[in-house]
């Protein structure tokens, strides 16, 4: 799984209501979910977005309320991977059976500049800074979990292994 775009940084402890503010979870649509990425954060935030870039944050991303909302706001958004020094479990676990990859990096997030070129070998374990030169190591993505995030999120993945029964 290979993805490029722009970094768009966050700080530390972005909560889900950030993410996407609770006046906004009248639908479960993406687009319309993305459409308020982070306008708990600031307004318009999504509008400096184009699809494929790439959410950059802080310590403990996603904490707060469980809410599926939000990892569906950022996939609506256009932005398919979220890197991150960490994640708060519940958002973890929430993020990949919605279709989001995550990759954890640590203190090596700092390294990363907002507007920076990114581009993730995530089968490989590596993030490469194409502006600043940097290169990240990062866990690869398992093939188990490649594979329910290929089929766009848990619900996807289990529909079609019933199928093939």
């Amino acid at each position: 799984m290979n993805y490029k775009g722009k970094a768009h940084k966050v700080g530390e402890h972005i909560d889900t209501d950030a993410i996407i503010p609770a006046r906004f979870l009248v639908t479960s649509d993406p687009v319309k979910l993305g459409e308020n990425c982070m306008a708990g954060l600031e307004p318009d935030w999504v509008k400096r977005v184009a699809p494929g870039d790439i959410m950059v944050a802080g310590r403990n991303f996603g904490c707060g309320s469980s809410r599926e909302h939000a990892p569906i706001a950022i996939l609506g958004a256009g932005m398919p991977v979220v890197i991150g020094h960490s994640f708060a479990r519940i958002f973890y676990r929430n993020a990949f059976n919605m279709g989001l990859l995550l990759l954890e990096v640590g203190d090596a997030v700092d390294s990363i500049q907002d507007g920076d070129t990114l581009e993730i070998d995530a089968s490989a374990g590596v993030i490469r800074d194409l502006t600043n030169g940097a290169e990240i190591s990062c866990p690869p993505l398992p093939a188990s979990m490649a594979a329910i995030l290929g089929r766009g999120g848990l619900v996807n993945y289990v529909k079609e292994r019933l199928q093939q029964q």
